[in-house]
């Protein structure tokens, strides 16, 4: 629908206008903190910032399922979810762009005006419930945390494509995860303004989208150091897709606990229950009697090739990344025969600022191959610091959650 495209183009004009102006800045010696509290210190936001042409104004988001460009070459469309190619993803550096970044909603991208918007710390687990601005939350210390978020679904086709049962759920390859540069405060410093009690129990964002999608962590869990409530990404504003004004970032723990949009969070002395940790998000099967609900991520690896494709014979340097919720990645492996013999793949220190394996993130690895002319199911298993490994298969679960099994992808050489 050309009105469809000519909006979503405007959204697009209007991020590269703003991306623009943060150039500008950063050039004249402004803070990225300082530019984006004037950049909101009016209220005006991201909604109607008055330094840009009408033209480039951003458009409601209510129409749209997904607000950013996801064109075909980086992304599998899957209805209100856009799956990262991980082909897109070869020679790129170490983190997923905002731009090709997987997008997970369970309704559709809401449009939330700064101005209007509060942050409520409520509830039984708190002395004092208090409200936050976004300025509020820009004015206190600033931590940033590289971490991958991750789909609880990711690898859901599997199920079906190689154990023969298919689960329920979007069919996800292994598409449904990004690795970011996150920044924001530290939930703990929010709660203790609050007067976080010592009785507290569990605590629970809720986002601002149509359903208020919304779900529990135990309060140790909300303490930790590396829990942040997220403004920024990767260097800039937080996207609309990805949760702006604010979202979570529970590092390892499965995509839902990353509550995007939030508005409000609640603390509680006594246990807190959503769909999202009763109904959904746990694991149900008969190798699960017990229904356990998800927290954290396993290990799982990805080649950056087309799923199915076609690659010329020779001599070639086979790249992926795997990653784990645990622990950093220990060693990778690499079959380019079924699974009959493995070689340890190389880890890549490339791009990584700081330290050469981040924990809960992933690592980059290559290898070479002596490619001759055929069709071949490359695997690739790795071992986090933890001992923990990829299996050759899990046991199957109705929702297709965790699917941390050695992967085998096709491809033809020719």
């Amino acid at each position: 629908m050309p009105g469809h495209n000519l909006k979503v183009e405007a959204i697009y004009n209007r991020e590269r206008a703003e991306r623009h102006i943060w150039e500008v800045a950063r050039t004249a010696g402004m803070s990225r903190r300082r530019f984006l509290k004037l950049m909101f210190s009016t209220g005006a936001g991201l909604t109607a910032m008055s330094v840009l042409p009408a033209g480039l104004r951003i458009a409601r988001a209510d129409h749209v399922q997904v607000v950013k460009p996801t064109p075909p070459e980086l992304f599998i469309n899957h209805g209100s979810n856009r799956e990262m190619r991980w082909e897109a993803m070869a020679g790129q550096g170490y983190y997923t762009s905002n731009e090709r970044f997987f997008v997970r909603n369970h309704t559709r991208t809401p449009h939330i005006d700064p101005s209007a918007w509060r942050l409520s710390i409520e509830g039984s687990g708190v002395e004092n419930p208090t409200q936050f601005t976004y300025d509020d939350l820009l004015a206190m210390e600033e931590m940033t945390e590289t971490k991958f978020i991750e789909c609880a679904g990711n690898g859901r086709s599997f199920f079906e494509l190689f154990q023969g049962r298919r689960a329920s759920g979007t069919q996800w390859k292994l598409g449904a995860i990004g690795v970011a540069e996150w920044s924001g405060v530290r939930l703990r410093e929010l709660l203790e303004r609050a007067g976080v009690k010592s009785t507290a129990l569990d605590v629970m964002p809720k986002g601002l989208d149509s359903l208020n999608v919304r779900r529990p962590m135990p309060i140790e869990k909300a303490m930790g150091d590396d829990t942040l409530v997220v403004y920024g990404m990767n260097g800039e504003v937080l996207p609309q897709d990805h949760g702006y004004p604010v979202r979570m970032l529970v590092p390892g723990w499965v995509g839902i606990a990353n509550i995007k949009w939030v508005g409000s969070i609640e603390v509680s002395e006594s246990p807190l229950y959503s769909p999202w940790n009763t109904d959904t998000y746990v694991l149900i099967g008969d190798a699960y009697p017990d229904r356990p609900v998800l927290t954290t991520q396993g290990v799982k690896s990805a080649f950056e090739l087309p799923w199915g494709g076609q690659i010329s014979a020779g001599r070639r340097k086979l790249t992926g990344r795997s990653w784990s919720g645990v622990a950093k990645i220990k060693q990778v492996e690499v079959s380019v025969d079924g699974g009959s013999t493995w070689k340890l793949a190389t880890l890549s220190a490339r791009n990584i600022p700081k330290a050469r394996n981040i924990p809960k993130a992933w690592v980059q690895w290559s290898i070479e191959w002596d490619a001759a002319p055929g069709q071949y199911n490359l695997q690739a298993r790795a071992t986090d610091r933890a001992g923990n490994s990829q299996p050759d298969s899990v046991p199957f679960n109705e929702q297709g959650y965790l699917y941390t099994a050695v992967v085998r992808h096709p491809i033809t050489v020719a």
